[in-house]
């Protein structure tokens, strides 16, 4: 078995603490943070940015939301003598 710094009993142990310290549901997001924490470091070290443009998925999701919004105050407008044919 390796005996350097990062055998694979030591990552065991390393990512067993880890699960009980911040629990099931924290877990992802803390290895998300990570990653994207050593992605910067790298990005910034090397000068290079691998970033894709972000998503335009949330103003979609508002734009329809909106219009959801629009149409239900559109169904609750009283209706008048001369829209009622």
């Amino acid at each position: 078995m390796p005996t350097g710094i990062l055998s694979p009993m030591h990552l065991l142990i390393v990512l067993v603490v880890a699960l009980v310290v911040l629990g099931p549901k924290k877990l992802p997001g803390a290895g998300r943070a990570l990653g994207q924490g050593l992605r910067e470091f790298k990005d910034s070290i090397t000068g290079s940015s691998s970033e894709e443009p972000p998503a335009q998925i949330p103003a979609v999701a508002t734009v329809a939301a909106a219009d959801r919004a629009a149409d239900r105050a559109a169904d609750r407008a009283p209706v008048t003598a001369g829209e009622a044919a």
